[in-house]
């Protein structure tokens, strides 16, 4: 989100060469916290599809306990 991009917290998931993975690292680390090489081209991409998919999970069974909660 907003404040981790400020506070330089950002989590990036990247694919590519690893060479030129290696190339980026450095200007990677100056906007995040956590930079992880995830393998060949769209391999980031996929990463972070998996975390936002989970995420999203994660959330809908939050929503669904609350509402269940509020029902009993």
């Amino acid at each position: 989100g907003v404040g981790a991009a400020r506070a330089g917290n950002l989590t990036f998931m990247v694919g590519g060469m690893e060479q030129e993975f290696d190339a980026a690292k450095e200007l990677l680390t100056c906007m995040g916290s956590n930079v992880v090489y995830c393998g060949e081209v769209g391999t980031g991409q996929a990463a972070k599809i998996c975390n936002n998919m989970l995420l999203a999970i994660s959330m809908i069974g939050t929503a669904e306990a609350m509402n269940l909660g509020i029902r009993f």
